[in-house]
């Protein structure tokens, strides 16, 4: 990474990076914000940030020292834009309303959970704005949307991986795609229709496996696409 680049990580807060834009009436569109914490995991710290309009945006931290090995390379920070399908933002959205905007206790507070990550919701609209942090919550609604914010930020670390093994180890990305097309049955990879250019790449060269083509379009394929 380009040691400016490296700074401005260094230097720029969280929020106010990824804060919302005026709308074309002057206004504050509606926007939650997830952010997540854990220094064991990798990436350790992430923000996905959801317009109600679709748009989005994704932050995360890199992780670890540069490895040699093409199976156990780190993550990348990443710094980009992403596209939220209709139904998964108009349920989101649907869920903050329900639940005071966030301005509410989130946390469980039982002392015999075990530490899952340090969450935090955060919400910003006409309506008004309201945050929770949390490590586990009791209530079902927040449960579902935690795993919506996780899923999205699996599908963008999966994509990394693909991208990193792609350049540096492509024996790996036959199991690599097979675990990410496992997580998408199970739900825990969703919208990957925001790592179709690695997809798109692998499904179309030659000189990596044909099992990694045919599973890429595969992926591809059931990809959602709502018209972005």
């Amino acid at each position: 990474m380009h040691p400016l680049r490296k700074m401005a990580w260094a230097v720029l807060p969280w929020v106010t990076l990824s804060g919302p834009c005026l709308a074309a009436d002057g206004g504050v569109p509606a926007q939650i914000r997830f952010t997540y914490e854990n220094s064991k995991l990798q990436p350790p710290k992430y923000l996905v940030t959801v317009n109600e309009d679709g748009t989005g945006h994704y932050r995360s931290e890199g992780a670890g020292p540069v490895s040699n090995d093409p199976e156990n390379i780190p993550a990348e920070p990443q710094d980009r834009p992403i596209h939220i399908s209709q139904a998964v933002r108009a349920a989101m959205f649907a869920t903050a309303r329900k639940n005071k905007l966030f301005a509410m206790a989130c946390d469980d507070g039982a002392k015999n959970i075990a530490f899952q990550g340090t969450k935090t919701l955060q919400y910003e609209g006409p309506e008004g704005q309201g945050s929770c942090t949390y490590n586990w919550s009791k209530s079902s609604q927040i449960d579902k949307l935690t795993d919506q914010f996780q899923a999205i930020a699996a599908t963008l670390d999966e994509g990394g991986k693909l991208q990193r093994q792609y350049e540096h180890g492509r024996l790996s990305l036959d199991a690599e795609l097979e675990l990410l097309d496992q997580m998408v049955r199970d739900g825990r990879a969703i919208e990957v229709e925001n790592i179709a250019p690695i997809l798109q790449t692998l499904a179309g060269d030659e000189a990596v496996l044909q099992r990694v083509q045919r599973r890429a379009r595969a992926l591809l394929a059931g990809a959602k696409d709502d018209g972005r």
